[in-house]
């Protein structure tokens, strides 16, 4: 018999922030649908946290310094099988921590935000027996993802699940549901005009939108800072037909130097973190942004054309690729090739009606919700509790 409500332990990773807002949009679908015991767990932070701090420097280091040679290591290591000597050194770190989680938690089931799959192993080990699902969160797929003990996998597109299938995973066993976003992305609705005001918070940051103007937001902050940016702005702003809204998160050196080196103008403005950037993905009409799963997922349930500058070699440039080859996003090098990419959409209305077209028939803005509804179809629907909880 049930003694206590379902508890769910969502795995992810803090390599970045796509991870953990993906697992707080999937944690926020559970508890609208009733399933309010969810713990979120930084593994490698709570088990490692030298080794995290570490890892997680030189991560972010090689998108600044050495793409090519991430972009290397992450495609020669796609292919690579579970019982991979490296995999299963990777797949060790977090045994322990997990094994004192389980003890004290008791959980129900374990979704993955990130693959970092110790659960599989440590299952084995134990002997237990507990139901595991990965969420992958990048249009790519990497072999670290895939592992027999996952029972579910959660994937972004039609052509994700083919090639997973591919690869020997049950078809059964693959849900499209998107990439998890959260609540505020999955609602937006683009502005049927230009002058809508912007939320509360926004008002006297930034004006309302300049009569005749195309709004683009610039995500410079990701991962250091956009390099060109400056010139990207600029060269924009020299056509005066763009209304610029450059969002430098929490890299503040990039938003001083900014602030510094551009002229001020009307049409020019330049922020630091913002928590509001479902509002100014509302009110604009493309991004130009790095390429991260989340992002492009986000950008897409709001209805934007996406720019990718400069994708990093790796999951960036192969998100961005795959998005390009849908028709939904461009991919551009430099400063000059951006701008003519951004004009050469917004002066063609055929091509911006194709476009969003695209979009509409890739977005998948709902995904948390598809997750938390399969979920408690696949192991806590009435006719199936008393097996799993008992």
């Amino acid at each position: 018999m049930i003694s206590r409500p379902p508890k769910i332990i969502i795995l992810y990773a803090s390599y970045g922030d796509g991870h953990y807002q993906a697992s707080k949009a999937v944690e926020a679908s559970l508890r609208n649908k009733g399933l309010t015991d969810v713990l979120l767990l930084d593994l490698m932070a709570e088990a490692h946290p030298l080794i995290n701090g570490l890892t997680k420097f030189v991560y972010l280091q090689s998108f600044k310094t050495i793409p090519g040679l991430y972009g290397w290591v992450y495609n020669a290591t796609k292919q690579m099988p579970q019982e991979a000597p490296l995999l299963e050194v990777i797949n060790s770190f977090g045994i322990g921590k997990l094994q004192q989680t389980l003890r004290q938690a008791r959980p129900d089931l374990i979704l993955h935000t990130f693959p970092q799959l110790a659960m599989p192993r440590l299952l084995k080990r134990t002997g237990q027996s507990l139901p595991l699902a990965n969420i992958i969160t990048d249009f790519d797929l990497h072999g670290r993802w895939i592992h027999s003990g996952v029972d579910r996998y959660y994937v972004a597109t039609d052509d994700l699940k083919a090639e997973m299938i591919d690869r020997g995973i049950p078809g059964d066993r693959i849900q499209v549901s998107g990439i998890p976003v959260k609540p505020e992305f999955a609602d937006s609705q683009q502005p049927e005009g230009a002058e809508d005001d912007l939320p509360a918070p926004l008002q006297g940051l930034i004006p309302n939108h300049t009569r005749g103007k195309t709004t683009v937001l610039l995500m410079a902050g990701a991962y250091g800072s956009m390099q060109g940016v400056r010139e990207v702005i600029e060269r924009l702003n020299a056509s005066e037909r763009y209304r610029i809204i450059t969002v430098c998160g929490r890299n503040r050196e990039l938003y001083r130097s900014l602030q510094e080196q551009l002229n001020p103008h009307p049409d020019v403005h330049v922020l630091g973190y913002v928590e509001q950037i479902a509002a100014l993905m509302r009110k604009s009409d493309c991004i130009v942004t790095k390429p991260g799963g989340i992002t492009l997922s986000e950008a897409l349930s709001c209805r934007l054309p996406v720019f990718v500058y400069r994708p990093v070699p790796g999951q960036e440039l192969n998100n961005a690729r795959y998005l390009a080859q849908k028709g939904v996003a461009s991919i551009a090098r430099t400063p000059a090739e951006l701008t003519e990419e951004i004009d050469a959409l917004f002066g063609n209305e055929h091509r911006q009606v194709e476009l969003r077209r695209k979009i509409e028939n890739l977005r998948r803005p709902k995904a948390a919700e598809v997750i938390a509804d399969d979920i408690l179809q696949q192991w806590f629907a009435p006719d199936r509790t008393e097996l799993v909880l008992s």
